[in-house]
């Protein structure tokens, strides 16, 4: 194996999360970075194998993860998935790890692992390729224990300077913050209405979403998959009614023409959000964003840009859905094109391939 020089073909093993495929609509920001960062890659010359789950978007080329068929796919409408949905995908990423580990890994020059699964960090040390590994959430148990298993082998990158910072003890990180192809999220007319998207699951608390734009005296649109179906029809479907709407779980472009004629988007995580992905598109749209400063978020926001209120505080969201409706469109499409877009994202971690497969080879 040769270090290819840079702007040189790479030949990259892409290894997805394996519950939801990486294909329109998108159930959430994991996915959707992994299918543009893929096609992205393929658009500059690389060489790009994709091992996602079962229904991926046939144009990525994407190997299926031998999943088992899961009764009744319980595992994609449950927050925390049942055991056999566990044992399923454990012998997925083994069955993709012992393969990557003989003759077939070696036809490749990295691998970026993209799941949450702990097997393709634990089992790095047996491929012959190097491997790297983002970080698309908090410390995780089982996902911290693989970091300690693997001994240094990987490298690390993180959504966000939050994250590698949650991450820091355990292991280092590159923060490579999430981009959005802007030219998917076109600048829009702005309108009258509020807009949430985003997985309907208690996690991201749209509840509170409702709650504030009716305070602030905005109507809202919500719009996602609808993953946690006791959260929905017990907690946000009985705050539904005229001034608050579900659009369903829109294909990109309809998300796009929904975002882009809003007046703000309203995030609202009930957690530290790993980065916030929502709020980058809504930027690219030139909708102004309020938003619980949880997580990354406020890496993702400029004063010019949103409005940030204190987790949990409806009241406090509300007033700043009023500010935030008042700031400029066009500063907000200019910071998604500057700092938050797939350009930069990808010219980023084409630096990290080719540094981590340096490395590799001088060791």
């Amino acid at each position: 194996m040769t270090l290819a020089p840079p702007g040189d073909r790479l030949r990259i093993c892409l290894v997805a999360n394996c519950r939801f495929p990486i294909a329109e609509p998108f159930t959430g920001g994991l996915e959707s970075m992994t299918w543009h960062l893929a096609s992205e890659l393929v658009r500059r010359g690389h060489e790009v194998a994709v091992f996602a789950a079962p229904g991926s978007d046939p144009g990525l080329g994407a190997t299926e993860l031998p999943v088992d068929v899961l009764p009744d796919h319980a595992g994609r409408h449950d927050v925390g998935a049942p055991p056999y949905v566990e044992v399923a995908e454990h012998h997925a990423y083994l069955s993709l790890m012992l393969q990557l580990s003989g003759h077939e890994g070696a036809e490749f020059d990295v691998l970026h692992n993209n799941s949450l699964h702990y097997l393709p960090v634990a089992m790095a040390r047996s491929l012959p390729m190097p491997v790297l590994t983002t970080l698309h959430t908090p410390p995780l148990w089982w996902l911290e224990s693989a970091v300690r298993i693997d001994g240094g082998s990987s490298s690390f990158a993180a959504v966000s300077r939050h994250t590698a910072a949650a991450w820091a003890s355990i292991t280092p990180s590159t923060c490579v913050l999430n981009g959005v192809d802007v030219s998917q999220w076109p600048a829009g007319p702005g309108g009258t209405t509020a807009v949430w998207s985003g997985r309907i699951v208690e996690e991201k608390a749209p509840h509170d979403a409702v709650l504030a734009a009716r305070r602030a005296g905005v109507p809202i649109v919500l719009a996602g998959p609808i993953l946690d179906r006791d959260y929905f029809r017990t907690v946000l479907e009985p705050l539904l009614g005229p001034d608050a709407t579900y659009a369903g779980h829109l294909a990109q472009a309809d998300l796009a023409a929904l975002v882009g004629g809003s007046a703000v988007a309203v995030v609202t995580p009930a957690w530290d959000e790993p980065y916030g992905l929502v709020a980058a598109e809504a930027l690219a749209c030139g909708t102004p964003v309020a938003s619980y400063a949880r997580g990354g978020l406020p890496e993702v926001l400029s004063t010019d840009t949103g409005r940030l209120a204190a987790p949990g505080d409806v009241p406090m969201l509300a007033n700043a859905i009023g500010e935030a409706v008042t700031l400029d469109r066009a500063l907000c499409r200019e910071r998604a094109e500057a700092e938050l877009s797939l350009t930069r994202m990808v010219d980023r971690y084409e630096e990290l391939y080719l540094d981590v497969l340096g490395r590799r080879l001088a060791a």
